[in-house]
């Protein structure tokens, strides 16, 4: 059985959009975090685009003393990577996977999607994109890192290891800081992967230029028909 769709809100840069991108949020969010990036992006040369912005489940957070707020998983330590959640981000993964089926369902097809997502969402894009059985438009991972790293090897499909992968990274990032998102670009590319890479002067956030390269990269994985 399908598992229930996450509450989300969606924005289209055109009537009847024929492509569509998925942005999860980061930690403490919810999917408005990034309602006001779909004006500032230069969508010119582009199909119509479906975003969709889901919000999160709210859970206990560890490193947050325990408090409830939206999250994908549960985190432990600051460093990100020890005692991961691994329950967790699998239950999340199959969240993720029925918003793609969803918009599978209405009539957009895998290879015009493009999986997106920042900070803990960015984690959740690549681990679940990753290992889809069928390929993706592009892959956009902002201020991200890679959860459960030793299991890529054996999980992972070969269906988007030619996919375009957008990552970007402050270079100041005190919360996922540039060290982790940087294991995750060499991981990615010893493992064969097209990692695009783009790192900033700024902390974890999202500035112009970075939106202005997103923007380019969704040009080319999303143009319009000629």
């Amino acid at each position: 059985m399908q598992k229930k769709l996450l509450p989300r809100f969606e924005m289209e840069s055109a009537p009847s959009p024929t492509a569509a991108v998925i942005l999860l949020h980061g930690l403490g969010a919810d999917g408005h975090d990034f309602a006001g990036l779909v004006p500032e992006l230069d969508l010119g040369g582009c199909q119509g685009i479906r975003f969709v912005f889901p919000h999160a489940p709210s859970i206990p957070v560890t490193v947050n003393g325990g408090h409830s707020m939206p999250a994908w998983y549960d985190i432990s330590g600051t460093d990100l990577i020890s005692d991961q959640d691994a329950a967790g981000i699998q239950n999340s993964e199959l969240a993720v996977l029925a918003l793609i089926a969803h918009e599978i369902g209405r009539g957009i097809p895998a290879e015009r999607i493009v999986l997106a997502g920042f900070s803990q969402g960015a984690a959740m894009t690549l681990h679940t994109a990753l290992r889809l059985p069928f390929k993706l438009a592009g892959i956009v991972v902002l201020s991200g890192y890679l959860p459960l790293a030793e299991r890529l090897a054996i999980e992972r499909t070969h269906a988007n290891l030619r996919t375009p992968i957008f990552m970007a990274h402050g270079l100041q990032d005190s919360v996922v800081v540039p060290r982790r998102g940087e294991e995750a670009r060499d991981a990615l590319r010893a493992q064969g992967y097209a990692v695009q890479w783009h790192a900033y002067e700024t902390e974890h956030n999202v500035i112009p230029q970075e939106i202005e390269d997103m923007g380019a990269f969704l040009r080319q994985v999303l143009p319009a028909a000629p």
